[in-house]
């Protein structure tokens, strides 16, 4: 394999790995309240610009480091999911999902705004994890930021799978998914559980607006793009699936990588719905998919 085939690939599968994170925290809000928060694509947006404002802070020579804003980022988006959920869900939550995905749209806007006023509408950077520089494997040189953000967020997508089937509130979060009635005639306090989900699943959002901001940029509009991201791999997945979805995602940044570089991104985004509708012909329910009618 060349350096230049070797770089593509692991561009693609970082790429994907990034988009891992944005399907998984998608799923979980999904399956915890059965509606889309609309506002996760934002939530996403909002991690790039949290990793931006804090590494401000840092010394010269530490702002090339975003692993050293890596916590505050965490603690910042899991916050943001919080306020999400007190402010955008539990007031609504027994009306019919459509209220939810208007309160949810509603708060991403508020979100894409306020990143406008601050940031202003122009591109930015977001820091490095590493630093620059490249490892040679076997001949093959491989790009350092690359290599850190699959690790990163493998190691997020393993702490989010040993929390969910190893921890005790990992079976209790799972529990109020599948039916939050239940769990609460059982002692477990289904508000508390989605609520921790909602930070959960918004933290996974601010991971990766982080590791996406350094090589693509963030700007205050691109929470519709994360958005639609999240929804075509938990298309290809299989709606709900949550594991499908991390696979579907990691489909999708090596096929928008691939591709782009083979033909042009503008044919690579088209081919990108044309495999979709593809996929939803010859499985409708994805790769790893449910029955159909059993989410909402």
């Amino acid at each position: 394999m060349t350096d230049i085939a070797a770089q593509l690939v692991l561009n693609g599968i970082s790429l994907g790995a990034s988009y891992a994170l944005v399907a998984l925290g998608f799923v979980l809000i999904l399956n915890a309240v059965g509606a889309v928060n609309f506002a996760h694509g934002d939530a996403v947006m909002a991690g790039g610009y949290i990793a931006i404002a804090t590494v401000a802070f840092l010394p010269e020579w530490g702002r090339g480091f975003g692993l050293a804003v890596l916590p505050l980022v965490l603690l910042a988006a899991a916050m943001l999911g919080l306020i999400l959920a007190w402010v955008g869900y539990f007031p609504i939550r027994r009306r019919p999902p459509v209220a939810v995905f208007v309160s949810t749209i509603a708060i991403g806007v508020i979100l894409q705004s306020g990143a406008d006023v601050l940031f202003g509408a122009a591109p930015r950077a977001g820091p490095s994890l590493v630093g620059g520089g490249n490892l040679s494997l076997g001949g093959i040189r491989l790009d350092h930021q690359q290599i850190a953000v699959i690790a990163v967020a493998s190691l997020a997508c393993a702490g989010v799978w040993a929390l969910l089937s190893r921890t005790r509130v990992g079976r209790q979060l799972r529990a109020v998914a599948q039916d939050p009635d239940m769990a609460e005639a059982i002692g477990i306090r289904a508000t508390i559980a989605i609520a921790a989900t909602f930070a959960l699943a918004a933290a996974l959002a601010g991971l990766a607006g982080l590791l996406l901001s350094e090589r693509y940029f963030v700007t205050p509009v691109d929470g519709a793009t994360f958005m639609l991201k999240a929804y075509i791999a938990a298309t290809i997945g299989g709606w709900g699936r949550i594991w499908g979805a991390v696979v579907g995602a990691l489909l999708l940044g090596l096929f928008e990588v691939v591709v782009a570089a083979l033909v042009s991104p503008m044919i690579a985004e088209a081919a990108l719905y044309l495999a979709v509708l593809l996929v939803l012909l010859m499985r409708p329910t994805g790769l790893f998919g449910e029955a159909l009618g059993t989410r909402s």
